[in-house]
């Protein structure tokens, strides 16, 4: 327990998490989709070329993979979402933004939640990002999730980029570019 706060003061702010995830997940409700519609649009546009599949989108979302089946279904019908077929394997489908998507996350509703924590004062909001990662981590970790993140901080990457301008995943012996760094990753820091 935190030193700083008591038991009353803790279930307070569960409470006002709660509350917080509640109103944000409100305004998951607008320009005709819903909160998972909108969950799974932010992921494709942010997971890597290793992580742009449904099974890892389930994984990301902690949803079955029938449920995530509808949600990519009901985006490719509002054309905002598109399966591909794996250069590298045929059997693989990958899913990606079409224009339409990537527009339409230009309007994220939580767009006013990044603007909210960007008015918060430097030094609260570094306090709140650690505190929100930890959290995360509990979590993750409680429920045996996976932990999903950029390969600056993964074990399998290595900066190679004085040889060859690339950097590189040695877990599946591929160069990144340096735009592919920041992306999620399923397999980050895994085997």
């Amino acid at each position: 327990m935190s030193k700083d706060l008591g038991d009353t003061d803790l279930g307070r702010l569960r409470e006002q998490l709660e509350r917080l995830s509640r109103l944000i997940r409100q305004q998951g409700f607008e320009d005709g989709l819903n909160p998972a519609q909108w969950e799974a649009l932010r992921y494709i546009s942010r997971a890597n070329r290793f992580s742009n599949s449904p099974g890892a989108l389930a994984q990301y979302l902690g949803s079955t993979k029938g449920t995530v089946s509808q949600t990519i279904l009901s985006l490719e019908k509002k054309g905002l979402l598109e399966k591909l077929q794996s250069a590298a394997d045929a059997r693989v489908v990958l899913l990606a933004l079409t224009s339409a998507g990537t527009e339409m996350l230009a309007k994220d509703p939580l767009s006013s939640l990044s603007a909210d924590i960007g008015e918060l004062s430097g030094k609260t909001a570094r306090r709140l990002a650690k505190g929100i990662v930890e959290i995360l981590q509990g979590q993750i970790k409680r429920q045996q999730q996976s932990e999903f993140g950029g390969c600056l901080d993964c074990r399998h990457w290595r900066d190679r980029s004085g040889e060859d301008q690339f950097s590189h995943c040695m877990l599946f012996d591929a160069q990144l570019a340096k735009d592919e760094l920041a992306k999620l990753c399923l397999y980050h820091l895994q085997r």
